[in-house]
């Protein structure tokens, strides 16, 4: 009897979320491209759901990350001690921001970071509900699925928060559900899980009028956007429009788990008193996170919006095929539109035995995912495209 594989050993004693897991065993990983047994090669299209923009293994975060080890790691709750990871990181993010946005809250990933935005809203508004988007993801915990838009994903989880209205994108009728009863409106500016599809600008201008009409807070939501991922520093930058909490997540933290909310300090020092300790987390703004976001930041800083804007044309010029019916998204944050659910899952799997590791959307299977390393360069991004319309004729044939 030979030995167990890892293969084996994943699927008897880890938890599964699905009867089809990918099943791809990964050895290494530098700059876009994962490393797995047998000589397996594959571009990674996907960047870990938009975590790996500055690509894997990347030095500068390596040696961050090790001189932080040796100093120290775990040392007390967020909040009480002064550590300088957490210190140096908060302040060159937040010198990326509007002014007005002058204080953040570490935690450990998007889903806490919008489970702490909720938080704050009803505690600094005194208000009980909540108004969020259909085919919006913003988490799997149980307040963040309570605002998420799919009742398939939400059902079996009942009794979920209560006061939570779930509005269609676009449609400005709705927007009088947001009222004087509502602490905050969630919403994503570039959608991830629908696919990625970019948001009307004068939509989201009448969101944020309601907001200020009715003393509703404007959460929102840049897990998945931001950090030059559509371009800007942060997708709301190229809206005109001035968030009351910013929500950060994936790429934030260089590969490393974390997450954050950001708003103005009159807001976020509700959460001190009635009751103190408003929100309190062991982990969240962990030193040596911390230590490689402030490292990732210092990399993708020299990343420009035109370089991403750039980038994403050259995909957009390269991946022309007749059975690609658009592509929508912004910067490189893509969906590739085909006819049908099953022909997108048959090229992404063949993509993937073509050595190009890409996915679908949970709202959007008819689609394929493109969210590469925002540090990928042009040779690789025609290898890249050369191997998906290869895997499309494949499919076809």
């Amino acid at each position: 009897m030979g030995a167990i594989t890892n293969r084996q050993l994943f699927l008897a004693n880890l938890a599964q979320t699905s009867h089809a897991p990918l099943l791809m065993e990964v050895e290494s990983a530098h700059g876009v491209y994962l490393n797995g047994p047998g000589g397996n090669q594959w571009i990674d299209l996907i960047s870990g759901i938009s975590v790996s923009s500055v690509g894997h293994s990347h030095p500068h975060v390596i040696e961050a990350i090790q001189n932080q080890v040796s100093k120290y790691m775990h040392i007390m709750v967020y909040g009480e001690m002064v550590l300088s990871p957490q210190v140096a990181f908060a302040r060159a993010l937040l010198d990326k921001l509007p002014n007005y946005l002058d204080n953040c809250y570490f935690v450990n990933s998007g889903s806490e970071a919008i489970e702490g935005a909720i938080k704050l809203a009803k505690r600094f508004t005194g208000r009980p509900e909540i108004v969020a988007f259909n085919n919006a993801y913003h988490g799997s915990t149980h307040g963040a699925l309570s605002i998420m838009g799919s009742e398939y994903f939400r059902n079996s989880f009942r009794p979920l928060l209560p006061g939570v209205y779930h509005l269609d994108f676009d449609n400005v009728e709705q927007l009088a559900l947001i009222t004087n009863k509502t602490a905050c409106v969630v919403i994503e500016l570039v959608r991830g899980e629908v696919g990625a599809e970019e948001a009307a600008a004068s939509f989201i201008t009448q969101v944020q009028e309601r907001c200020k009409l009715t003393g509703a807070l404007l959460v929102v939501d840049e897990i998945q956007s931001g950090f030059h991922r559509t371009g800007p520093f942060m997708a709301f930058m190229d809206y005109n429009i001035n968030p009351d909490i910013l929500v950060l997540g994936k790429s934030i933290g260089g590969g490393m788990p974390m997450g954050a909310f950001v708003a103005s300090r009159n807001i976020m020092s509700s959460l001190a008193e009635n009751p103190v300790l408003g929100h309190i987390t062991t982990f969240g703004g962990h030193p040596v996170c911390c230590a490689a976001a402030k490292a990732s930041l210092d990399v993708l800083s020299a990343i420009g919006k035109d370089e991403i804007k750039r980038k994403a044309n050259l995909f957009r010029r390269l991946l022309v095929h007749p059975a690609i019916l658009s592509i929508t998204g912004k910067g490189l944050m893509m969906g590739l539109t085909f006819s049908s659910e099953q022909f997108a899952k048959d090229v992404i799997q063949a993509c993937i035995e073509n050595g190009v590791l890409t996915d679908w959307f949970l709202f959007a299977p008819h689609k394929l995912r493109l969210a590469p390393p925002l540090v990928i360069n042009d040779s690789e991004i025609m290898t890249a495209c050369e191997r998906i319309l290869k895997s499309i004729d494949q499919v076809l044939n």
